[in-house]
């Protein structure tokens, strides 16, 4: 794992996205095309911002999944992931050759099935991720599936990542937030050629510290970051606060 500790969560989002667009832009010339995951949440802001506006990407041949969407939620509610994605990137990269995001207000499991066909015949080059508070990747909360082959999965939400999302001011109430989601599985993730991983904010710095510097497990399920032979940690300096080095 490659891990780079910058000054700002500005510097860190330019830097996630730059090397994210390096990636791209490798694999379109190499095959001819490339897929990429794409994350949300308040950690993406700065990186999805960089991405888009870097030059010399050709997005028709980029075909883009995302990772995890509530379940019951609509697409015009503030926290809704298909919502963010569209307005914070789709809008933005007209251009865009396919994109998939998860439905999760009519059949989850239906969902689920779908999207595990087209991904299967999608390989990822590039997967864009951050860590929860609780140590999360994507939405599978610890005590994480670690084995499962299925790409993606109906998962419970825990007190504390339903908590994050209150606390984001995505949701007026805590009782508001969601108990169930769609997530891509974490074998799903690991598949992906290349992550990068960014993770701003003191609040994830327990996190990150858990993720880091203890031994992979499933209650922390982003530890597992540490197995994939290409994955790069984007951090700022307050949530590499407790690290020890």
């Amino acid at each position: 794992m490659k891990i780079q500790i910058h000054s700002t969560a500005a510097n860190l989002g330019q830097s996630a996205g730059q090397e994210a667009a390096r990636l791209i832009k490798s694999a379109i010339k190499d095959k001819g095309f490339a897929n990429i995951i794409l994350a949300t949440g308040t950690s993406q802001f700065a990186t999805l911002q960089t991405l888009q506006q870097e030059p010399g990407i050709d997005w028709s041949c980029v075909t883009m999944f995302h990772l995890d969407e509530y379940i019951g939620l609509p697409i015009t509610h503030n926290a809704s992931f298909r919502k963010y994605l569209q307005e914070r990137f789709i809008k933005k990269v007209p251009s865009l050759g396919k994109y998939y995001l998860i439905d999760a207000e009519t059949n989850p499991i239906a969902t689920c099935a779908q999207l595990g066909e087209l991904i299967k015949q999608h390989p990822i080059d590039v997967a864009l991720v951050g860590i929860g508070e609780n140590g999360h990747l994507a939405f599978n909360d610890p005590p994480a599936d670690f084995d499962t082959k299925e790409p993606y999965l109906i998962v419970d939400l825990d007190a504390a990542c339903r908590k994050q999302q209150w606390g984001e001011g995505w949701f007026e109430t805590l009782d508001a937030v969601p108990k169930q989601a769609i997530s891509m599985s974490i074998q799903q993730i690991l598949k992906s050629t290349h992550i990068i991983c960014s993770v701003p904010d003191e609040r994830k710095a327990l996190a990150v510290k858990n993720c880091l510097e203890n031994e992979v497990s499933n209650l922390v399920p982003a530890s597992v970051l540490q197995t994939h032979p290409n994955c790069s940690l984007h951090l700022d300096e307050s949530s590499a606060l407790l690290l020890k080095k």
